[in-house]
Parts: C-alpha cells; sequence; structure tokens
C-alpha cells in the first residue's frame, strides 16, 4: 500500500516508520538503504545516521535515537587513536581524517579511496550530542563519553575547520563548503552551551567570519546547492537574509517535479553521456523544504512541497534517493533512509487540516 494512500496522517507516518525501522542494525546504527543494497548502502555512514534520527526525535522515540548516539559514540571510542593523532598534527591525507562510513556491526572503518574528509559529519554529531544534553536525553554516560567528545572538538580546531577544504555532504571534490563550515560552527555553539567542555570562542569566530564570506555560495565553485539547507534547518545558523536568499536560489535553480537537483551540472545518476544537463532530483528535498516552510509559517508553500513530497513515493510506498531526470525511473537506493526520515519530520509538522485538504 502507497502511504499517500493512507486515510490519516499517523497512518502515513507509521507506515514510513516501519520502513525506517528496518533500516537499524542491533547496533543500533542504521543503514543507508537497505541492508543488502547492491550498491553499498548497507553500510552506516555518520551523517545519515544524524538525518535518520530526526523522525524519532520527533516520534518521541528517544530510545531508539540515544541507542544510535551510543553507538556514534563507541565509534569515535574505537578510533580514539586516529583522533589523537589528528589533534597532534593536522591531517595532511584523506586516510587520516575520520572516516565518513563504518560496517555498522564491527564499527571498523572502510579503506576503499572514498571522499573522507567530510568535516560537516563531526560538526552535525557534535550538534545533536549537545541538543539532546539539553533536552534532558544524554547519550554521556561517562567520562570516556566526554573525554571523546571534547576530542572531536580539538579535532575540529587542529584542521581549522574554517579553512579547510573538504568533500562536503556529497563526498565529492575538496572546497570550502559552508554547508561543511555551517555544520561545525553549529556543533560547537551547541558544545559551548551544554558546558562542561572546553571550546575555544576563537575557532567559532572564526568559522562564522568564513561562514558569511561564503554565503550564499556554497562553495567557490558552486553558486547554489541543496545541501545550503541545512544552514537553515536543522542548524539555525544563517541570518533571515541569507536564509531568504539561500531559499531563492534553491527553488528558482534547483527545484524538479519529483525532487531537487544537489547542484547544476551534478553527474551521480546523470542520464547524459556527457554528464550534465540531466541531473538527477532527490526526493529529500522536497521534504526539507516542506519542513523549513512549516517552521516559517508559509502555508502555501508547505502545502506545495507536502503534496510533492507525498508524490515522490515510488509504487512500493517507499520514498527512494532520487529519480532520473525527467522520469519516472528511480535509482537502487530505495527507501533511502535519510530521505524517509525527513518525510516523516515534515509530515509530522504539517496539521491534520492541511493533510487533509491534500487527500481530497
Amino acid at each position: 500500500m502507497k502511504a499517500g494512500g493512507a486515510v490519516n496522517k499517523d497512518e502515513v507516518i507509521a507506515l514510513h516508520e516501519k520502513v525506517l525501522k528496518s533500516l537499524q542494525y542491533d547496533s543500533g546504527l542504521f543503514a543507508a538503504s537497505k541492508k543488502d543494497a547492491p550498491t553499498g548502502y548497507g553500510k552506516s555512514w555518520l551523517r545519515d545516521n544524524f538525518y535518520e534520527c530526526l523522525a524519532f526525535e520527533v516520534l518521541d522515540e528517544w530510545d531508539v535515537v540515544q541507542k544510535t548516539y551510543r553507538a556514534l559514540l563507541d565509534i569515535f571510542k574505537k578510533h580514539e587513536y586516529k583522533i589523537d593523532k589528528a589533534i597532534e598534527n593536522k591531517p595532511q591525507f584523506r586516510h587520516e581524517y575520520i572516516h565518513a562510513r563504518f560496517d555498522p556491526e564491527t564499527f571498523d572503518e572502510f579503506w576503499e579511496e572514498w571522499g573522507n574528509k567530510q568535516n560537516d559529519a563531526v560538526g552535525a554529531i557534535l550538534f545533536r550530542v549537545a541538543e539532546l544534553e539539553k533536552a534532558g536525553f544524554s547519550v554521556l554516560k561517562d567520562e570516556d563519553d566526554k573525554r571523546v567528545v571534547q576530542k572531536l572538538i580539538y579535532y575540529l580546531q587542529s584542521l581549522n575547520y574554517w579553512d579547510d577544504a573538504d568533500s562536503g555532504m556529497w563526498e565529492e571534490n575538496e572546497e570550502l563548503h559552508a554547508s561543511s563550515i555551517g555544520a561545525c560552527v553549529a556543533g560547537l555553539k551547541a558544545m559551548k552551551k551544554v558546558g562542561g567542555f572546553d571550546v575555544p570562542e576563537e575557532i567559532i569566530v572564526k568559522g562564522e567570519e568564513a561562514l558569511h564570506r561564503l554565503l550564499p555560495r556554497e562553495s567557490p565553485g558552486k553558486f547554489v546547492d541543496l545541501s545550503l539547507l541545512s544552514l537553515i534547518w536543522p542548524y539555525e545558523i544563517v541570518t533571515d537574509k541569507e536564509r531568504d536568499m539561500i531559499l531563492e536560489h534553491v527553488e528558482y535553480h534547483l527545484l524538479r517535479e519529483r525532487g531537487v537537483i544537489r547542484y547544476k551540472n551534478d553527474y551521480y545518476y546523470n542520464k547524459n553521456e556527457d554528464g550534465y544537463s540531466e541531473e538527477a532530483e532527490w526526493c529529500f528535498g522536497l521534504s526539507w523544504l516542506a519542513i523549513i516552510y512549516e517552521r516559517l509559517g508559509a502555508e502555501e508553500k508547505i502545502e506545495k512541497f507536502i503534496q510533492a513530497m507525498i508524490e515522490s513515493e515510488d509504487d512500493e510506498g517507499f520514498v527512494p534517493e532520487l529519480y532520473y531526470s525527467n522520469s519516472v525511473e528511480t535509482n537502487e537506493n530505495s527507501p533511502l533512509g535519510w530521505a524517509e526520515s525527513l518525510f516523516i519530520v515534515a509530515l509530522h509538522n504539517v496539521n491534520e487540516k492541511t493533510f487533509k485538504k491534500l487527500q481530497s
């Protein structure tokens, strides 16, 4: 049964929650997609786990969230030697950085060549650990946990994250990315508010200065990028003017019928032989915009994106990673955990009256 055909909002959410829970391993980590996905999306990404947990937060399933973050902390503790080394000397090579993906059962790194310079993933984890602490759902159970979190702060400091070209949210070419710098700024500011941790004010200020120099661009090479939405939500790290410019640029340049392209000339799952002009349409972009506009109280925009979001479900009722450009064909990564989670958050936030109006 397609979730969009369900009678009420709670039924739709329950169907997608079941799908999302099916991606969680006994360890607490989530796969990016189906555990047996031929694309390798059965692995666990730090960033994906951050976003996959957001659904369970709005559903008040804090035991699920805490289990996942306990596992993430265990990953950092297992690889603490690498963090120590990076604090002592700024990494020079990708493999010296905290890796982006881990085996969801052993917590081992994957060692094939990959864009492992992803500073935003570390910023994201710090941000949510701090938010959970403030909300009364602490995942910091002992001094070992606190020690490794403190080291993550020093890790970002050692990287000079505000001036460290990384692979960004899409794990591709290394540039200064606003979305990466912003995630780190958000994480450090949140940790400073928690108290009990050494968060040098200087590294927050340098990050903020670098971020506002880049905005509204994502990077020197990208004028606009889907990842910029993260600075509006969940991080809330931009000014109102920057927020409005980001939304205007994303909708004008990147919005498509079944999703939002990541950026112009994106070659990932691109149908053109030359890799241009047929960018894949990412479904979670619709949910992301719906979430943001719900927070802004823009009713027409909310209805527009909730409707588009529901229509993006595939024939099995899953939210896929993407649709090929101008087609009804999805790629193999369906359901995508991150997309399922943002779908749930968006639908949870919208009122029942609006949902029923869309169903009529």
